[in-house]
Parts: structure tokens; sequence; C-alpha cells
């Protein structure tokens, strides 16, 4: 028995040098993939095998991994090492992978690998604004291979693809609709389908058509399962009954949760154990106590003081940011302390999505600044760029010289802004066509946008999208948007419109088409006249107005004719035609506007 925990104990000991000195290497793959373990042993000559490692609650055993040739095998690399296979990966792949020789067990650790599978779903996260709520592509722990791409759907058809696993916009409860997600390079492998049921101001209701979120609900992951969210989890401190202690209950702004739920309770943010729903701690207790639900832990409550802010904890004003690039944004943070201590440093670090490795902030006057005001800290960072994007931390250390942090911190992601044409960017005249200005992460919904048709505003739309339908000749162009608030417009892109008549309006000369239509009619017309009047002496007339037009179009001259052609005034009566630009929210009646005709200048012989 002693030897058996003297056995487990240096085991531990390894395990825990080994991280130190990053003997022990960690890999995160996706569920359904596949996945290479390199030998890190040597020689590579000698008859190396695989084990797994396992903690049965009492010591470390070894087993030894046998190939059958399918799903796992034995292989060699093209540089002469010993590699293990696993293919189709389950969650029961997840474990400590070691290759050694078979008389050198107690080494495992030290040539292992730990393999974690991760599952692919949809987030749901309550948004700041009412109704509606945040869509995120997660895993279940971060992909050692960084994602080339996320990839949307909305009801099974594909929406687009972006580098950011945030849903570009805020979304609301809608019947019959469906989202998942996928990374690029694994399509095959999208997230079970999910639907947002119903959004209300303390809960949000979401259907799983499958999943791991279904089996916290003690139901298979094969089966479709309905989930009740609360948009707030609380830690609430009441007296005990026991004299000198106190209740720490988690709670949340739903109703009460169903029997079976369990709540996970963190000490100092790293997690203790898993509770029915309270814990008493005596009220001397320093150490800060918060909670989550098993299943969402990214709903996490915010720190409480056993004893009322006499700890040291860290909370944020807000969890996710999303922001523009070239803009500024302010991180906030706020702290308690001992009543008698105070912190010797604060600092502000940057972990880079997908990263574990900590970057400290640095101000430099120009694009990061602190501001400290008694117990809150921000942090300022001026004209974002993309690769401002990342989980930031505040970190103090207190009289000890111990580092106090909230290691979730801040999701910041930085956007650019991106025109697209829905179903594409070449279409047919009479389709309908979404214009949208996409971001990679969803801005607060009252954002007002500025569209732009050939370097021309588009004055009565501030949508986010432009509805164009049917799509007509007259829609082909270059399109940008801005946001109203922000001086930095999207890159161009142009939407060419096939006429019915076989013709393909290509955006720059949509507009040309048009001034030729009209230079042919003026053509006809004046022949015509000329027919009718042979006797009429030639008159000679010259226009010297320009064309006024968008950027896109010249200054257009009617060919030279054989005979001098008469000069002639040419009427065109306003026309009546529907509106050419909609929202994507429900359209209102349909208005009249008239049709504005350019000028366009035409030329005789001399």
């Amino acid at each position: 028995m002693l030897l058996a925990e003297a056995e487990s104990v240096f085991l531990v000991l390894i395990l825990y040098i080994s991280r130190i000195q990053g003997g022990s290497n960690r890999m995160c793959v996706l569920e359904g993939s596949s996945v290479e373990l390199p030998c890190s042993a040597s020689p590579h000559t000698s008859p190396n095998r695989w084990y797994t490692v396992h903690w049965d609650g009492y010591r470390f055993i070894q087993y030894e991994f046998a190939a059958d040739g399918q799903r796992v095998a034995y292989n060699m690399s093209g540089e002469g090492q010993p590699t293990l296979t696993i293919t189709n990966l389950t969650e029961t792949d997840s474990m400590y992978y070691c290759c050694i020789d078979k008389t050198d067990l107690s080494l495992c650790w030290h040539h292992g690998t730990e393999l974690s599978v991760a599952d692919l779903q949809v987030k749901v996260i309550p948004a700041t604004e009412d109704q509606t709520v945040n869509l995120m592509c997660s895993t279940s722990c971060a992909l050692s291979e960084t994602p080339a791409a996320y990839i949307w759907y909305r009801n099974r058809e594909f929406l687009y693809e972006d580098w950011s696993p945030w849903y570009q916009e805020l979304v609301s409860s809608e019947e019959g609709v469906t989202y998942s997600c996928a990374i690029k390079g694994h399509e095959h492998l999208r997230a079970p389908d999910v639907s947002v049921d119903s959004v209300t101001s303390s809960c949000v209701a979401v259907t799983y058509a499958k999943g791991r979120m279904c089996s916290y609900q003690q139901r298979s992951e094969d089966e479709p399962c309905s989930i009740t969210h609360p948009r707030e989890v609380l830690l609430q401190r009441t007296p005990s009954y026991i004299q000198g202690y106190i209740t720490l209950t988690c709670t949340s702004s739903c109703s009460p949760p169903a029997p079976q739920t369990t709540y996970m309770l963190y000490r100092n943010r790293c997690r203790r154990l898993e509770v029915r729903q309270s814990l008493s701690p005596q009220t001397g207790f320093q150490d800060s106590i918060s909670c989550a639900f098993k299943g969402l832990e990214h709903l996490h409550s915010a720190d409480v003081c056993a004893e009322v802010n006499n700890c040291w904890s860290v909370n944020y004003v807000s969890r996710r940011l999303c922001a523009l690039e070239g803009s500024s944004v302010n991180i906030s943070s706020k702290y308690t302390r001992p009543h008698d201590e105070e912190p010797k440093s604060e600092f502000w670090y940057k972990i880079q999505i997908g990263e574990e490795e900590a970057e400290k902030m640095v101000e430099d006057s120009v694009r990061v600044e602190y501001h400290s005001n008694q117990d809150h800290h921000t942090l300022t960072i001026s004209n974002l760029t993309e690769e401002d994007s990342a989980r930031y931390t505040f970190t103090l250390k207190d009289g000890q010289g111990c580092k106090v942090s909230e290691l979730t911190g801040v999701t910041l992601v930085v956007t650019g802004l991106k025109v697209t044409f829905s179903p594409s960017a070449v279409v047919a005249e009479g389709q309908r066509v979404n214009v949208s200005c996409s971001t990679s992460c969803p801005l607060p919904a009252n954002t007002a946008y500025v569209w732009y048709l050939n370097a021309r505003p588009l004055q009565q739309n501030q949508s986010k999208h432009l509805v164009l339908d049917p799509v007509s000749s007259q829609h082909a162009g270059v399109y940008s948007c801005a946001v109203k608030t922000h001086n930095r417009n999207s890159s161009a892109e142009a939407l060419s419109v096939q006429t019915k008549a076989g013709l393909l309006m290509p955006a720059a000369a949509a507009g040309l088409a048009v001034v030729l239509l009209v230079i042919i009619t003026l053509t006809v017309v004046l022949w015509s006249r000329k027919k009718r009047s042979p006797s009429q002496p030639p008159a000679l007339e010259r226009s010297d107005s320009q064309l006024k037009s968008g950027p896109a179009h010249e200054d257009i001259s009617a060919p030279q004719a054989e005979d001098e052609l008469p000069y002639s005034t040419v009427c065109f009566k306003n026309l009546q035609t529907d509106p050419l630009y909609s929202s994507i929210q429900p359209r209102p009646p349909r208005e009249q506007e008239q049709v504005l005709y350019a000028a366009v200048n035409l030329k005789s012989s001399e």
C-alpha cells in the first residue's frame, strides 16, 4: 500500500517537473478528425511501445495501447521517427500517451503527449442588448492547429466564412431558424444545429440538435435537447445557521434550475469542487469565491468575498468587446482588496486567442495607456488593428508579492468592414440580392451605417443590409460602406447584373450603358427630322455642358455623321419607379420617387 502511494506521488512529481521544463506535450484536436502523435523517446531503434496513463482516483495506472491496424496504427515518419496514428477521434481518446521502452515505465510522463479531443459547438451567450444573444463557434479546448477560418451556416445553408469565431450579428429568437458552424478544412465535422427559441430579460431558451450540451441534462449526446440559459449567474451571501460561518449560494437570473443541475464553485478562480448549490466558509475566509453551472462555465458569476470586500478579487465591466479597426477601446476592471493592504503593482496582460502565453501590456503614451481611479483600472488601446484581437486580463500583486488575477479576462475582437453580396456578386436581372456590410463580430444593435454606390452616398439607408428586390441594371456598380461615427470606409466591391436580353452589366459599365441608350435614341430622332426636312439648311449647334455622373462615367460624344445634323431638343417625361434600395428589416409601403437623368454632351462636326 505504501509502495503504491509512493509510486503515485513520484509520478505526480515527474508530471509537475516535466510540464515546467516543457517535457510534456499538449495537443487539442477536433472530434472526428485524425491525429499523429510523435514518439519523443530515444533511441528510436529500441523496441518502443505506446502506453496510456489513467488516474483511478488513488494512483496512476499505465496500459499498453495496442494498434488494431484500422483506427489505431503504428507508423514511421519520413525522419524515421515512430508515430501513433488515431483516426475518427472520440472523447474517450482524450488521455495521456507515452512512447517508451517497456523497461522504462517510470519515465512515461517525460516522453508523453496529453491529448484532448474537442467537440465543436455553437455557444449562445447573452448580449448586453435586451432580446438578443451572441453566437460563438467554440471548442472545448484551444485547437493546436489555428483554424484557417470559421464557416457559418443558417438553416444548413452556407452564409460566410471569417477568421473570427464570433457570428457577425446579434441574434434574436426566430421560429424555424437554425445556426451551425464548421472549421475550414473540416466542413464534414459541422457543429450540431442550434436554434434560439426565446430571449427575455432574464432567460434564453435554446434547442440543440445534439452534442455534449445535451449530456449535461442527463440525456444522450445523440438526442436533441432544450436548455434554458440564464442571462446572469450570481453568488449570494447569507448568514449560516452555524455560528462563525456564512452560506454562499449559486443562483441565476432564471427561475430555479432543474434539480439535477450541477454547480462549479471556484476558489480564487481555480475550480475546487462540484456541488449542488452552496458552500459555507468561515467568515474570516479571505479568498474570493465564484461559481458557474456545469456546461455553462462561460457564464461565470462575479467574485465574492466571504467577508464583504475583505479579499483580493478582480471583476470586469464587460467581458466581450467588438471594436472597429482604427478606433479606440477602453477595457475596464474593478478589484477589491483586504482592508489593510495595498497592491504593489497593477498590470494588464494580453493572451492571443488559442494561446496560453501572456504578454505584458506596456504603456507607450501613443497607443497603450493605463488609467487608475481608486479600485478601478482601465486599459486604453488606440488606433486598433486586427492584431489587437486577444484576451486581456488584469493582474495585481498583493502585499506578499503574489499575483491576483481573473483568468477569464475580457475578449476583444477588432473588425474591419467588408461588403458582401448574396447569392453572389454576379446575378441575373430580377433576382433578390442582399448586400451586407459584414464584420467579424457583432457591433451594437444601434450602429448606424452609411452606404455608397460608385462613391456617392445612398442617403435613405442606415441599416447594415441593403435589399435589391428585384435587382436591375441600375443597381450594378461599386458598393462600399462605413459606420456613421467612424471615418474609415470598407473596401469597394463590384456588383454585376446580367440583363434579360443576355447582356452582362458590369459595375464599371452600368452607368455608361444608360448614357449610350440615350445617345442612340437621340441619333434616331435627329435622323428622322432630317429625313422629313431635306430642304432645310444645316444648323450647327454645340453644347458645352459636361456629363454629370459618378467617377465610373466618362464624357461621351456622338459619332460624326456623313452629313451635318440639325440641332434638335428632346424632352423626357419623369418616370415613376419603385425605390431601388430597402432595408433588410420589414419593408414599409412602397413610395414613388423620380428618376434623375444626367445631361449628355452631344458634339456635331464643324
